[in-house]
């Protein structure tokens, strides 16, 4: 027999062991492996030239962070059982397994209703089947049906141990120290009250510090406008794949065909439920690599609005970008538009693929009963970490704050 009881070396946390054989398995399975080619931070490289890694390393870190999580839980007199513990690292280790091509980035470009949860979830259901149930308590917990409900707030809440691997390791690679967070002290100061999770009162300034690199990591990475720039290019160019495929043609490699022709139906959703097995298998092979190669060969699709887009991703050449509190006013976007439409020479209704403008949101924290950050006194107190805190600033940043971008080749100013 092999000898399944691993250690891997992450950069971010030192040794990881691999606790037991059914997670080797799971790693090792090809839905798992996938996750090597999923970039984790979508194109947010062309920015950070060292934030090239993968939904793999991430999940991994998940698993490690619930292993520390549990057994300081367990320290403080909860019970958990190896059952429990073993189904809780299998929810931490599959969270993300249902991602696409770019993470996040193209989130909703293949299926118009199911997003990734949703296809984790689907994908854990069909690894079940294969492990022969090995893995349903850990569905349970994922989806938040099982009894000890602390359990699947590890793996999903404000405070659970995805968003304190993705902050520290997003950190990390792309170098942003703002963002770096006491992982250890927050999990070392982690209790069970109430059966939720909370934090003691000598945490809340690491809970504090978490909040607000957050609400950094999301202004200086995650929504940093050249990233918006980007990926809402990769986005256009996407959805004018799809228009192609359908109309006059082109090129991409079977898996990304399959969804470009399929996901272009508004009853794609509906069709996939009657050959789910087959659109399962397809989307499982489908990482980044399908979408590099084919942007390679759109640079010489006849098709003006994608040649240009694809060559434009491909050697960075990001469109301008504009941030502003208020809407943009139509009269200068039809002007824009205008300028596209002479100097790409193209038809005025495809000028919306090089002229756009949306809206994005960032909400730090939220002060809803069931999502709080709870903080327990000394005195045996708890409080929402917004009034507990003594930081006038995490009340604030509970609010939405939201932006107006509006983007566009930067040689339409010159016209």
């Amino acid at each position: 027999m092999p000898n399944k009881l691993k250690i891997i070396n992450d950069p971010v946390y030192g040794f990881i062991n691999i606790p037991s054989e059914i997670h080797f398995d799971i790693i090792q399975h090809p839905y798992f492996q996938r996750l090597r080619r999923l970039k984790q931070l979508g194109l947010s490289y062309y920015v950070y030239p060292g934030a090239t890694h993968t939904r793999f390393e991430h999940a991994i870190g998940v698993m490690h962070l619930i292993s520390l999580a549990i057994n300081e839980i367990r320290k403080k007199g909860k019970e958990i059982s190896k059952e429990e513990a073993d189904a809780v690292l299998i929810a931490g280790l599959m969270h993300d397994i249902g991602h696409g091509p770019f993470s996040h980035t193209l989130e909703g470009a293949f299926f118009k209703k199911l997003n990734h949860e949703d296809l984790t979830l689907l994908y854990m259901n069909k690894m079940n089947d294969e492990f022969g149930g090995k893995l349903s308590l850990g569905i349970e917990i994922f989806q938040n049906k099982y009894k000890k409900a602390f359990l699947h707030s590890l793996v999903s809440s404000q405070l659970d141990m995805d968003r304190l691997d993705y902050l520290k390791r997003d950190s990390f690679y792309s170098g942003v120290s703002e963002g770096g967070i006491g992982t250890e002290r927050i999990i070392k100061m982690l209790r069970v009250v109430n059966d939720g999770l909370a934090v003691e009162e000598k945490g809340i300034y690491s809970v504090e510090q978490f909040i607000v690199a957050r609400r950094i990591m999301y202004w200086q990475v995650y929504l940093h406008k050249t990233v918006i720039a980007a990926e809402e290019m990769l986005k256009k160019a996407i959805l004018r794949a799809k228009h192609e495929c359908n109309n006059n043609g082109i090129f991409a490699t079977p898996n990304l065909g399959y969804f470009l022709e399929n996901a272009y139906n508004e009853k794609f959703d509906l069709e996939a439920s009657k050959n789910m097995k087959y659109t399962l298998e397809a989307f499982s092979k489908l990482d980044d690599s399908d979408i590099i190669v084919s942007l390679k060969e759109w640079i010489n699709h006849e098709d003006k609005v994608i040649a240009e887009l694809s060559k434009r991703i491909l050697n960075r050449d990001i469109f301008k970008i504009e941030i502003s509190h208020e809407k943009f006013g139509a009269e200068k976007i039809n002007l824009l538009k205008q300028k596209a439409k002479e100097k790409f020479r193209i038809k005025y209704e495809d000028t919306d693929f090089f002229v756009f403008t949306d809206k994005i949101k960032n909400r730090a924290y939220s002060t809803d009963n069931d999502a709080r950050i709870n903080i327990i006194l000394n005195s045996g107190e708890i409080y929402d970490i917004a009034k507990a805190s003594d930081l006038k600033n995490i009340s604030a940043l509970s609010k939405t704050v939201e932006k107006y971008y509006l983007c566009y080749p930067k040689e339409l100013i010159e016209m």
